[in-house]
């Protein structure tokens, strides 16, 4: 399987903007610039599309590590926080709030483990990666 996306720059770094889209066209000609970047601008920005990933990646590798292990969650809500200091990206934070019956706090966050080192956006990002776990 291949996935692609486009992007498209007119202009300088700081002046300049763009706009991104995604081959499902969830994104279609999204905008992005050094504004929604580096400030608080209006639009997207890369490190808040890898946030994107890494949360969704994590999230549904741990319902399949959950799945294999006979668990079944009712919620899986995680956060990712990228921080991108000194043009590199430094950490992922994923902050996960779980509701799964019946599962014990060891077995729990063996799932996490499993699905923090293996699942691919963490396979592919090369910065250190924590993760905050907690049944509600």
């Amino acid at each position: 399987m291949k996935r692609k996306a486009t992007a498209i720059w007119n202009g300088t770094g700081k002046e300049g903007n763009g706009n991104l889209t995604t081959q499902s066209t969830v994104l279609n000609k999204t905008q992005y610039s050094f504004n929604s970047r580096f400030a608080e601008g209006i639009g997207t920005n890369p490190e808040e599309l890898i946030a994107a990933a890494h949360a969704g990646c994590f999230t549904m590798k741990l319902s399949f590590v959950l799945g294999a292990a006979g668990y079944t969650p009712l919620e899986l809500s995680t956060d990712c926080i990228i921080t991108f200091e000194n043009g590199v990206i430094s950490e992922s934070h994923l902050v996960l709030k779980a509701h799964i019956q019946s599962i014990s706090k060891e077995k729990f966050e063996e799932c996490v483990k499993d699905a923090e080192l293996n699942c691919p956006i963490s396979k592919l990002l090369k910065t250190s990666i924590t993760v905050e776990a907690s049944l509600v």
